[in-house]
């Protein structure tokens, strides 16, 4: 009898949408692992199990390329226990919920590492945060261990023994929780789309994963178009404030100006020459800071300029553009990036004019940017500065803005 073939290593992805059936999914797949989605979103899940497969459309304007997607189950991430089990078993674990769901997912992942130990697993087991969130990786583990001493504790009333009998530096010694850069842009599918099929995606043809090397536990796992880098906070930085910042710039402009996509943005002269403008002062600034090879960096900024003018992406203005008070946060693209400018004596005359097209983006379908208006008109500008930007009078940013 011929000996049967191992079984397929299991990653388990928190989050079924864009990036996790866009982009993690694809990568674990074509990696050789079989895949557990977990979502919340049950029509998604009931979807998934239903057709056993789909497609990754890749996009650019010379045409579209499917990437097949298969070999995955699903769950309800409502459900805990269920996913802790698979979590238990895992050789990788993946988030894609965003940032303001991401303590949400720390009981599951807390109980399957609860589990996990209980039954001797010996081999670490590394978490990445495909989060678009700076300290993704730090934070979520911080969530996940404060969620597995409150298992422990139970187990330590009802047992008289702890869960695990583990410390933090033991626990941060086993679980590595993993940073990672998304590089690529998954838009929402059209309303008639969606209704159509559930589980059509199109992206970009980018997919590019960095992560941060030393965070992971034990060998770092295979996974296709995965890079670990060493100086992990440059390249998180870098896609802070030169793609994040460019984009929020582009959409606040291009809204401003009545465009309806961002290739329509990007397309307008004017506009494109501010984008480009606050790339170079931001670019300037992070070759200052970090050390990035000026020529590398300014290639890296051409490249996002040329994704902006993909038409076939569909990339709405007002998805770039949605949830402009977390946006203008104290340490986030856009006040940050100026911040940093200054720190590192570059004018930021671009990203100041980014910033004040986002203190006037006035969009009554954004529920964020209703509130932002709100604030301005109830409090004033001075307020908002203050308390959303996180700004001080003394500041040469509260300066330019207070205007």
């Amino acid at each position: 009898m011929a000996d049967r073939e191992p079984a397929a290593p299991v990653a388990v992805q928190i989050g079924a949408g864009k990036i996790g059936r866009g982009l993690m999914g694809e990568l674990f797949f074509a990696s050789g692992y079989r895949t557990v989605f977990a979502d919340i979103d049950r029509p998604l899940v009931e979807a998934l199990r239903a057709r056993g497969s789909y497609d990754v459309h890749h996009v650019a304007n010379e045409g579209s390329t499917p990437a097949h997607v298969a070999n995955f189950s699903a769950l309800d991430a409502n459900n805990i226990e269920t996913v802790a089990e698979a979590i238990a078993g895992a050789a990788l674990v993946c988030t894609a919920v965003g940032a303001r769901n991401l303590p949400d997912v720390a009981p599951s992942i807390a109980r399957g590492l609860a589990v996990r130990l209980r039954r001797g697993a010996a081999a670490p087991l590394n978490i990445i945060a495909c989060e678009n969130l700076v300290g993704a990786g730090q934070r979520l583990g911080d969530r996940v261990w404060s969620e597995f001493t409150n298992l422990s504790n139970q187990d330590r009333g009802a047992t008289g023994g702890t869960a695990c009998g583990m410390a933090r530096p033991e626990f941060d010694a086993r679980f590595g929780f993993v940073g990672a850069v998304v590089s690529r842009t998954v838009p929402a599918p059209p309303e008639e789309i969606r209704r159509r099929d559930p589980l059509w995606l199109a992206c970009e043809t980018v997919s590019r994963l960095r992560v941060d090397a030393a965070a992971f536990r034990g060998p770092v796992p295979r996974v296709i178009d995965m890079d670990p880098v060493a100086n992990f906070v440059a390249y998180e930085q870098q896609k802070l404030v030169s793609h994040n910042m460019s984009h929020t710039v582009a959409a606040y402009l291009g809204y401003q100006a009545g465009c309806e996509f961002i290739w329509q943005a990007i397309a307008d002269a004017s506009i494109a020459g501010a984008v480009r403008g606050a790339m170079d002062e931001t670019g300037r600034a992070l070759v200052s800071r970090f050390g990035f090879d000026p020529a590398e960096q300014r290639a890296y900024e051409e490249d996002l300029l040329r994704r902006y003018g993909n038409r076939a992406l569909g990339d709405q203005v007002r998805r770039v553009a949605a949830d402009p008070v977390r946006k203008l946060g104290p340490q986030d693209r856009l006040i940050g990036s100026a911040r940093l400018c200054f720190e590192e004596g570059v004018d930021p005359r671009f990203v100041v004019a980014g910033i004040q097209a986002a203190l006037a983006y006035h969009n009554t379908d954004d529920a964020g940017a209703v509130r932002l208006q709100e604030m301005l008109s109830s409090r004033g500008r001075e307020a908002v500065l203050r308390d959303v930007c996180g700004l001080s009078p003394g500041e040469p940013l509260y300066g330019r803005l207070r205007e």
